[in-house]
């Protein structure tokens, strides 16, 4: 029988992140931040050298990409579509079906998480479904076959000074569907940049370990402003 390269590939891949250990990592690495192996290890619960050997197999296999500063080893997502690869099959694992909280930490955590988050390199959570609805209900954003940006829209960007790098091969709009809240927020280029500046600009802050963020009153004011988002929905 002749073997299908595409099919083994797959199959390679698929036993990539067919350990809940890489898994684990996978996820944590969804908050589009470099990680160190250090601290991958602890988050995972598993011995260092455990973890060095699960994420030689994720380098290797091209899901990440590492780099090494003094004694410290880096890891990130090697790209976009891996972070879309991971977030799409996390979408999957419905809320009712997902392993409940064992304490209150955990409950909180969870909620901060589902309130609003990034998801690699974009908002996500009930945060991310508002601005994407905001953008839709003003017609900057359409979503009838796939996402994408009006002309409108494109001129609010550029209004906000949000820049959009349009060089690349990646979709200026692309939807993602949202684990938590089961409908599409905004990614591709559009998403991300929108999430960049959200941060850079004081929009939003990273809280906890995870990958919660947080809108403070200054981004309460910009959203209220720039889309007529209602503070009382970001809380």
């Amino acid at each position: 029988m002749t073997r299908d390269p595409q099919a083994t590939a797959l199959a390679r891949l698929a036993a990539l992140i067919a350990d809940e250990t890489r898994a684990t990592c996978l996820l944590a690495l969804l908050d589009g931040r470099a990680w160190t192996a250090g601290e991958l290890a602890r988050h995972a619960g598993v011995a260092a050298s455990t973890l060095s050997e699960h994420l030689g197999r994720l380098v290797a296999g091209g899901l990440l990409t590492e780099e090494r500063q003094g004694r410290h080893r880096y890891v990130r997502l090697a790209d976009a579509r891996g972070a879309q690869l991971v977030e799409d099959l996390a979408a999957q694992v419905a809320p009712d079906r997902a392993a409940r909280p064992r304490n209150l930490r955990e409950s909180s955590a969870g909620s901060a998480m589902a309130r609003g988050r990034t998801c690699y390199d974009h908002l996500a959570g009930r945060l991310g479904i508002v601005v994407t609805d905001a953008l839709t209900a003003r017609g900057l954003l359409v979503q009838k076959t796939g996402f994408a940006l009006t002309d409108a829209g494109l001129a609010w960007f550029e209004a906000a000074g949000i820049g959009l790098d349009r060089r690349g091969r990646r979709p200026l709009a692309r939807a993602c569907l949202d684990w938590t809240e089961r409908r599409p927020h905004l990614a591709g280029v559009a998403g991300a940049a929108l999430c960049r500046h959200a941060l850079e600009s004081g929009w939003c802050v990273r809280i906890g370990s995870e990958r919660a963020v947080k809108v403070t009153e200054v981004g309460e004011r910009a959203l209220s402003d720039l889309l007529g988002v209602e503070p009382a929905t970001l809380r």
